[in-house]
């Protein structure tokens, strides 16, 4: 009878006791070594690492736990379904974590109470050794209460609770880091195009959209309030260019995301109207998927996701290790990322 997989015995595991053997030392000195701890010279650490890295050695997880009182898992919890906000921020999560031999695992509440309890109670029933809460926008708390746990939360992207941490991207900041290029180009008659009045971010970038036009002398515009998405975009130029004569058309367009700036830029060429050429256009997210695409490509304010989610892990790291952390809510920089749809400086 002809053998399988099945039959072939599996491979007993390295234990410690092995790794000490073959490192000359005793166990307790092999796992004081491999945990970091322990009193040693740096050699003899360095050479009891190799020993078990060359053999295969994996410790015990479970053991390791106990022994720290850690799980050495992190919940990232999100109501942001479609994750265009929430996986490049886990991403960024991961990366702070991982050289740590920290796992993270998402759990989507959508916008249900119910569901979002559960995954809670879930993961404290998982021992995590903290949560990191994020969103689709940052004025509003995620469906879940989050006070009083016995593990430290982080908030990111979302509301967060009084006295706790929050981290978001300065809007502000990245307002201005386009209307101040769209100046730097030249542009004089700069409109703004943007989202939902209900929304605290459409109001934050429009009032640096005001002061940046004011600190330079310059005629300013409302603010064209709509919809997130490109039919938006494609109305409003019919509203800003569908004036006869061509004095009061603007120059520049300021978006207050990649979708309504890529309706606009439809909108423009269908009245021939090159981009950018007569009329620049800038957005805001960073969305490469849409940015890329959009012809010709798209300027745009990106929101650092990755940097605000290595940020948020870090947070919660220092805040596992028994560190205090001040209270409130941090803003990290956006930066402009430059592509052809705005332009270049005269003479550039």
């Amino acid at each position: 009878m002809s053998s399988d997989a099945s039959t072939v015995p599996a491979k007993t595991p390295v234990t410690l006791r092995e790794v000490a053997a073959a490192a000359g030392v005793s166990v307790a000195t092999a796992s004081k070594a491999l945990n970091g701890q322990g009193r040693m010279t740096a050699e003899t650490r360095e050479r009891i690492r190799d020993v078990a890295q060359r053999l295969g050695f994996r410790p015990n997880s479970l053991a390791q736990s106990l022994l720290r009182r850690r799980s050495f898992t992190v919940g990232l919890l999100t109501n942001d379904t479609y994750g265009r906000f929430s996986l490049p921020l886990m991403a960024g999560v991961s990366d702070a974590l991982v050289d740590n031999g920290v796992s993270v695992f998402l759990c989507n509440v959508e916008d249900d109470q119910r569901l979002g309890q559960l995954h809670v109670e879930a993961m404290l029933d998982k021992r995590v050794d903290g949560i990191i809460a994020t969103g689709k926008r940052i004025d509003r708390h995620l469906p879940v209460d989050l006070s009083d746990l016995r593990v430290p939360v982080v908030y990111a992207f979302t509301q967060p609770d009084p006295g706790a941490v929050g981290l978001v991207s300065d809007d502000a900041g990245g307002a201005r880091l386009a209307v101040e290029h769209f100046c730097r180009l030249g542009r004089r008659r700069i409109a703004h195009v943007t989202g939902p009045a209900g929304f605290e971010v459409v109001h934050t970038r429009a009032d640096a959209y005001r002061a940046v036009l004011q600190e330079n002398n310059l005629a300013v515009s409302e603010p064209l309030l709509g919809a997130w998405s490109e039919a938006w975009g494609h109305e409003a130029v019919g509203r800003l260019f569908g004036k006869a004569g061509r004095e009061g058309w603007p120059d520049a367009i300021f978006c207050g995301n990649d979708q309504i700036a890529r309706g606009v830029i439809d909108a423009l060429r269908e009245r021939g109207i090159r981009v950018p050429d007569d009329v620049g256009v800038i957005g805001f997210d960073n969305w490469e998927i849409v940015a890329e695409a959009t012809r010709p490509p798209l300027t745009s304010v990106d929101m650092n996701l990755a940097t605000l989610g290595r940020e948020a892990g870090l947070a919660l790291l220092s805040l596992v290790g028994g560190q205090k952390a001040a209270p409130g809510i941090r803003k990290l920089p956006c930066r402009l990322v430059v592509r052809q749809s705005c332009g270049r400086p005269p003479g550039g």
